[in-house]
């Protein structure tokens, strides 16, 4: 073991390799979470609403079969033939199979070997931008759980209690251990992301009648707070808040979108944390130059 961690520290090309293997297990395993969390979530509040009002006739077989990130096992959605490991080969089965399952030729999705490449991809990149070091693990949980969550909001438009709370929790406690950014500033910027947001979706009811945003969104920002401190709230803000109009604007314009459809900020607020996370000291300092001018 000892020679193990040797190596990962004076070889940068072994430390990127392995990185790159074990995130393309991460990335399949994410594109498990994206697409049954939601669907576990929504059972729970079947039951949970089937229990309080003692709707008996309302429950099906399906609850009482088990569901969940382990089981069952992975089966094509509509042949339903188990799915062997030798074609579940994150990548490269699919690229094998020519986007097709093996049994009955329907199309997989290019989102799944999409999800693992991104997973890969932006997992080594934080490796090659932090290097060997105790911030590397939790830079790399960061950026999973931001991938995971920002599908998981387009799809569903719903950011996770239990991935934006553990995401939450891992900055607050790092800063204890591991993380450049003090207590005191994560506790702040915590506060400071979550009440920003909740702020501005009350201002936006009171004033309209409608919600801007969900508490999913409050509860992201404060994580991200959290990892980046007060300081780097600014920046997130800015920079998603930027994207998302721009993304925004566009489809209406040019893909007709309805402009009262609501779009989902997750995935704006979780790009903007990466990048506040790896070069935040950079965009603070050009984000002041700017301000400042």
């Amino acid at each position: 073991m000892t020679e193990i961690l040797t190596l990962l520290e004076v070889s940068p090309a072994f430390l990127l390799s392995l990185i790159a293997f074990i995130s393309l297990m991460v990335g399949s395993f994410l594109n498990v979470v994206i697409y049954r969390l939601p669907v576990m979530m929504e059972r729970e509040w079947q039951s949970e609403y089937q229990s309080y009002f003692h709707d008996q006739a309302a429950e099906t077989d399906n609850s009482t079969k088990p569901f969940n990130l382990v089981k069952p096992d992975s089966t094509c959605p509509h042949c339903h033939t188990p799915i062997k490991a030798i074609h579940n080969v994150p990548v490269l089965s699919w690229l094998f199979l020519k986007g097709r399952c093996a049994y009955c030729q329907t199309t997989i999705p290019a989102r799944y070997p999409m999800v693992e490449a991104l997973t890969t991809l932006l997992s080594v990149w934080v490796t090659w931008h932090l290097g060997y070091g105790p911030m590397l693990i939790p830079a790399l949980m960061f950026t999973w759980l931001l991938i995971a969550m920002t599908f998981i909001d387009l799809d569903k438009m719903l950011l996770p209690d239990q991935l934006t709370l553990p995401l939450l929790w891992l900055g607050l406690i790092g800063s204890l251990y591991w993380s450049p950014v003090s207590p005191e500033d994560a506790i702040l910027g915590a506060a400071a992301g979550y009440l920003s947001l909740w702020s501005i979706y009350w201002g936006f009811k009171l004033l309209t009648g409608k919600e801007g945003m969900g508490y999913g969104d409050f509860k992201l920002l404060a994580a991200l707070g959290a990892w980046l401190g007060w300081q780097g709230l600014p920046v997130v803000i800015l920079l998603s808040s930027l994207v998302g109009a721009i993304v925004g604007l566009s489809q209406i314009a040019f893909k007709g979108q309805d402009h009262a459809k609501p779009i989902p900020f997750g995935p704006y607020l979780a790009a903007a944390g990466w990048l506040a996370f790896l070069y935040g000291d950079w965009l603070t300092e050009q984000y002041w130059q700017w301000v400042l001018a």
